[in-house]
C-alpha cells in the first residue's frame, strides 16, 4: 500500500527483522502520551524488552510497519492469540527481564523504581480493565512518529491488521489504551472498537495532573467492515 504524504511516498508493509530498531524508537519515543519514555523511565531496554521484544521476536508475522523512504515512520504490533503470549512472557520473557535487574543489566533509578512499584500494584489490585480473551483473542499496539502524524498512517495501519485478522478468521480483537491518548481514542471509536472497560489508573501519580483512566477497547471481527470513506 502507497501513497503520498507530505513530499515523501509513504508505504504500508509487513514488519521485517531490519526494523526493530526503527519500531523500538518510534515506541520508546512516543511511550509517555506522544513524548519520550524518558519522563518516566531512565533505560529503555527495560520497557522494549517487558512491552515489544514478544511482538517482535515470537510473533513477527503479525506486525506491520509504514515507511518513508525506507524509514520506519510508524508500526503496529499484534497479537492473534493473547492466551498463548501471556505463556510465552511468563516463560521466557519475564524471566530473563528479572534476571537482568538482578545483575544491573538496566540502568535503574528513581523513575524506574516508581514505575515497576505502580505496575506491580495495579496488576495486584486489577486496576487494568478486564477482557475476555475467547471473545476478543486478539490485540494490538500502535505508534506514530511524532513527525509524521496527519497523514492517515494510524488508519492505514488499522486497516492492514483487521483485514489480517479477518483473513485469518480471528473472532476478535482488542487493545488497550488511556484517557490520556484522546485522539487515538476517537481512531478506535471511527473505526467501530467499543469501550469495554475503564478503570482508575494509578500509573502516572505524580507525573499527570489530573486523573487518567485506563481504558479497554473491543470490536468483533464478524462486524468489521472497513470504509473507504475512513482517511
Amino acid at each position: 500500500m502507497r501513497w503520498i504524504g507530505q513530499t515523501n511516498v509513504l508505504s504500508i508493509r509487513p514488519y521485517r527483522s531490519e526494523d526493530r530498531d526503527g519500531l523500538f524508537k518510534i515506541a520508546t519515543d512516543t511511550a509517555f502520551f506522544g513524548e519520550p519514555i524518558e519522563i518516566y523511565l531512565e533505560d529503555r531496554r527495560i520497557f522494549l524488552d517487558g512491552f515489544y521484544a514478544y511482538y517482535t521476536d515470537y510473533e513477527p508475522e503479525h506486525s506491520w510497519v509504514a515507511t518513508a523512504n525506507d524509514e520506519v515512520v510508524g508500526f503496529l504490533t499484534g497479537c492473534v492469540d493473547s492466551a498463548r503470549k501471556d505463556k510465552i512472557v511468563n516463560k521466557h520473557i519475564n524471566p530473563r527481564i528479572l534476571l537482568r535487574l538482578l545483575t544491573g543489566y538496566y540502568r535503574v533509578g528513581p523513575k524506574a523504581r516508581r514505575y515497576l512499584w505502580r505496575m506491580w500494584k495495579s496488576r495486584r489490585k486489577h486496576l487494568y480493565p478486564s477482557v475476555n480473551l475467547e471473545e476478543y483473542p486478539a490485540h494490538l499496539h500502535i505508534n506514530v512518529d511524532k513527525k509524521w502524524r496527519g497523514n492517515g498512517i494510524g488508519i492505514r495501519l488499522m486497516k492492514v491488521y483487521l483485514d489480517q485478522l479477518t483473513y485469518l478468521k480471528v473472532s476478535g480483537v482488542h487493545l488497550g489504551t488511556s484517557s490520556e491518548n484522546l485522539a487515538a481514542c476517537q481512531l478506535y471509536e471511527k473505526l467501530g472498537f467499543q469501550l469495554i472497560g475503564e478503570k482508575p489508573s494509578i500509573m502516572w501519580e505524580g507525573i499527570v495532573d489530573h486523573p487518567v483512566q485506563s481504558r479497554a477497547y473491543a470490536m468483533k471481527l464478524t462486524a468489521y467492515e472497513y470504509s473507504p470513506s475512513l482517511k
